[in-house]
């Protein structure tokens, strides 16, 4: 068993920057490949990025790709998402989820995939 927790989220202006956190307690984060997704007002949980166990293979979505980065660090336990060039349309509730892989090399992109979730963060860009 392991709890997320994110934090970071917030209000911002179109074209600022956010940095989500992650922060897992019960297990060691090294245990789990984590992704961040987001979950806009009346639509389905989207994928946003992904990161394997100790960061090897990372993986974004079409829509965030050159403007967020996920991170990790281990040894504190915590998950970060870098998000700048932030847009209106990037508003959502984002949540991070963990997975124990199937090896040290596995991401995820599909939410079911994953076991434990975050109760997430909010974050709203103004125009």
């Amino acid at each position: 068993q392991v709890q997320l927790v994110e934090s970071g989220g917030g209000l911002v202006q179109a074209g600022g920057s956010l940095r989500l956190s992650c922060t897992a307690s019960g297990r060691t984060l090294s245990s789990f490949a984590m992704g961040w997704f987001r979950q806009a007002p009346g639509k389905d949980r989207e994928f946003a990025a992904a990161i394997s166990k100790f960061g090897i293979i990372i993986y974004y979505s079409d829509s965030v790709k050159g403007r967020f980065t996920i991170s990790r660090d281990n040894a504190k336990n915590t998950l970060y998402l870098e998000m700048n060039s932030l847009k209106p349309e990037n508003t959502a509730v984002y949540y991070c989820a963990a997975v124990t892989p199937n090896s040290e090399r596995n991401v995820y992109s599909l939410p079911r995939t994953y076991t434990y979730w975050g109760q997430g963060t909010s974050v709203t860009v103004s125009s």
